[in-house]
């Protein structure tokens, strides 16, 4: 996948899954401060992403997440 189609792919289920407009959402945008998502909206966005990419998880790489471009950095991966 092309890094601007999984950072498509990665804000379209951001706004999908934590009602927040698309065009809020961008690569350095804090996920807690700039989107106000709550722990409870991350484990949500956790399971979507881990549905959508085929991947698992870790609690502890989850706890590295603090902006949008942190996701697509480890998707990448």
């Amino acid at each position: 996948m092309k890094e601007d189609e999984l950072e498509k792919k990665v804000v379209k289920i951001i706004s999908e899954t934590a009602e927040v407009p698309e065009k809020k959402i961008k690569l350095d945008s804090n996920i807690m401060n700039d989107l106000e998502l709550e722990s409870l909206d991350v484990v949500d966005l956790v399971t979507a992403f881990e549905e959508a990419f085929g991947v698992e998880i870790e609690d502890n790489d989850v706890k590295k997440f603090q902006t949008v471009g942190d996701i697509v950095d480890y998707l990448k991966k």
